[in-house]
């Protein structure tokens, strides 16, 4: 089972790293990296360069196709030969994927018209640019289009996924071994449930 992610510059680490996480548990998986242009691909905090040996040229096909977002969905949907590429991989997936802003790429390869998707709620409105119904659901599935919101929710869509090609019995068995059981302290994590104070000052970090 091949799963590939591709990464660009800017790239929002746990959008990539946290389903990586989950799925590179999956019997039988192999997660692969790819990017434009094989090298060093530094992320959007700035200290975590990943060293990404593949172009996505080179991959022809794939089982999941997962697409992180940050910064770097501005490049990706930049890049015509990218899109075109998504397109061609999309045809023969069993699922196609996003996390956080990657959904905005699916858009620009017009995978996502017509369709309820999600992405990071700062990003909604140039969601919709592409034709898709943004809701603030953290998974939204349509058939082998699976779309996550911001940045945690990439795990969420991880582990759903791993029950998608396994079963629910190790899904849960990878859940419980990675022990994600999140209990956050503070109950401000959806647009819905932060305060105007709160929303103000994350707008700010982005």
């Amino acid at each position: 089972m091949d799963i590939v992610i591709p990464l660009f510059d800017d790239f929002e680490p746990l959008d990539a790293i946290g389903p990586y996480e989950i799925l590179a548990y999956v019997p039988g998986a192999t997660v692969r990296f790819v990017t434009a242009e094989p090298g060093l691909v530094r992320d959007v905090l700035g200290s975590l360069p990943v060293h990404v040996p593949t172009g996505y040229a080179e991959v022809e096909r794939c089982d999941v196709l997962l697409i992180p977002g940050g910064g770097s969905f501005q490049a990706m949907v930049a890049d015509a030969d990218f899109l075109d590429w998504v397109r061609a991989i999309h045809t023969g997936t069993r699922f196609t994927t996003s996390v956080c802003t990657g959904s905005l790429v699916l858009g620009a390869a017009g995978l996502l018209k017509g369709l309820t998707a999600t992405t990071h709620w700062d990003a909604a409105a140039d969601l919709e640019s592409y034709g898709a119904v943004y809701t603030p659901e953290r998974v939204v599935r349509h058939d082998r289009v699976i779309t996550s919101a911001g940045v945690s929710s990439g795990i969420d869509m991880a582990v759903r996924l791993a029950a998608l090609l396994t079963d629910d019995v190790t899904a849960q068995a990878i859940q419980l071994y990675t022990e994600y059981d999140p209990q956050p302290p503070f109950d401000s994590g959806s647009v819905a449930k932060a305060s105007a104070e709160v929303l103000e000052r994350a707008r700010a970090l982005g």
